[in-house]
């Protein structure tokens, strides 16, 4: 989240004097006004600041100072358009993650110079401070259930996931398993939701936390997993609907993957399935007509139909990303077209390629002909098989085992490609389960 720090003390009189000055600079018909306003609040935030901004941070602030000047833009395109101090107060709240100005200025006077106890125990959790953050709910045994005054309305136990709030807090301590640890034993409730990314039931430390870049790169996202199940998170979600497992499937997490179903997590479709290397379930799904389960029709943010075909081209492109030898090979023979692509129309090649999986790559693409009956061919029927199957050299199409990565591979259906970075900015919330014929229920 795109949000600037609060300055030690924050004085509203000083906000209120900015927000005059970003007035005059909107309305003086310097196109570079603007930026110069906001990269001089920067500077001066940045000064009172304890530490360096990270670089993840400081991208973070670039993008909050090129919002507000785009905002701007906008506002002032229109003939005869007016720039207004509301509008003003506006960006600044919004600058800080606040959702309007009057929300802003409650919190703002709400510090009347004090440290917000909030406020410290959040920068506690993501700094590592163990001793403060011990002592801060024995001051306040609230604290622990309390949310942030900021629009994401996040508990202190959602900045252990490092994502959907504030990036300059998005971070994880070496620590950071016995930060939870100590959150929950002091009565942090497990599967709150926040307003992180929309709101709604998926919004759950869980959800967000086998999500985040940060907890996987410091080696600890699978750990945290068994933390938070250890103190009774929902291992199916609180819609009971599998969106842990799919929600760390689809972004690219396999350790917490493997490590939710390791404790019990259902495998219950054939996306999962193919993630998960399970030849078995594969099998069985594609004799059982696509394995439509609900899991794949309640999360509304996979994008699926409750149509058996796509969810069996999904799969594929699956077993692609997360080098599943086995299933691609098993699909193929099933005769799927090897340039079926995801919701981000990426092929389980660019997928192969962009994950270094490079033992199982999918090389060209079957003909006209062929590819008119790839759909059909690789259909699963009642009896479980799945019509004849098709010749690979006559259609074009290999795959190549290999120990080296896919980067030796340069083409995919007949031209160069770069292999893209997965990058998922929402994760719409719902627990909605959609209908066959009209979207959802």
């Amino acid at each position: 989240m795109d949000t600037l720090p609060l300055p030690p003390s924050p004085d509203l009189g000083q906000y209120r004097k900015r927000a005059k000055e970003l007035v005059v600079a909107a309305s003086s018909g310097d196109e570079d006004a603007v930026r110069v306003w906001a990269e001089s609040w920067l500077r001066a935030i940045a000064g009172l600041m304890d530490e360096t901004p990270t670089p993840f941070a400081a991208e973070s602030f670039d993008r909050a100072v090129e919002s507000i000047a785009q905002y701007v833009r906008d506002k002032t395109a229109r003939p005869g358009a007016r720039f207004a101090l509301a509008d003003a107060q506006f960006l600044v709240a919004r600058a800080h993650g606040f959702g309007h100005w009057a929300a802003f200025a409650r919190h703002v006077e709400g510090l009347s110079g004090a440290t917000d106890s909030f406020e410290a125990a959040a920068d506690a959790v993501v700094g590592g401070d163990l001793e403060a953050l011990t002592s801060l709910p024995r001051e306040d045994p609230e604290l622990v259930r309390a949310r942030s005054d900021r629009v994401h309305r996040a508990t202190l136990l959602h900045y252990v996931a490092a994502n959907g709030f504030e990036d300059f807090r998005q971070r994880t301590p070496p620590n950071a398993v016995a930060i939870t640890r100590t959150l929950l034993e002091a009565g942090a409730a497990v599967d709150a939701a926040a307003e992180t990314y929309g709101g709604g039931a998926f919004q759950t430390t869980m959800n967000v936390l086998v999500s985040s870049a940060h907890p996987a790169a410091a080696g600890l996202q699978s750990a945290l997993v068994e933390t938070l199940l250890d103190h009774g998170a929902a291992i199916e979600g609180p819609c009971d609907d599998g969106s842990p497992l799919m929600t760390a499937l689809a972004f690219g997490y396999p350790e917490a993957a493997e490590t939710l179903v390791s404790r019990g997590a259902r495998v219950d479709n054939i996306l999962a399935a193919a993630a998960l290397g399970r030849v078995d379930l594969v099998e069985r799904f594609l004799a059982e007509g696509g394995g439509v389960g609900r899991s794949l029709l309640s999360i509304d943010w996979l994008g699926l139909t409750d149509d058996p075909h796509e969810h069996v081209e999904r799969a594929f492109v699956w077993a692609c990303t997360f080098g599943k030898v086995a299933i691609v090979g098993l699909l193929l023979d099933r005769g799927i077209d090897p340039g079926v692509t995801d919701g981000d129309r990426m092929t389980g090649l660019h997928w192969a390629a962009g994950h270094a999986r490079g033992r199982a790559v999918v090389c060209g693409r079957p003909r006209a002909a062929d590819r008119s009956r790839s759909r059909r061919e690789c259909s699963p029927s009642p009896d479980g098989q799945s019509g004849r199957r098709r010749d690979a050299a006559s259609s074009g199409q290999g795959v190549f085992f290999q120990t080296e990565t896919c980067r030796r591979l340069s083409l995919v259906n007949g031209s160069c490609f770069h292999p893209l970075q997965r990058s998922r900015s929402s994760i719409p919330a719902s627990c909605a389960i959609r209908s066959s014929s009209a979207g959802q229920t």
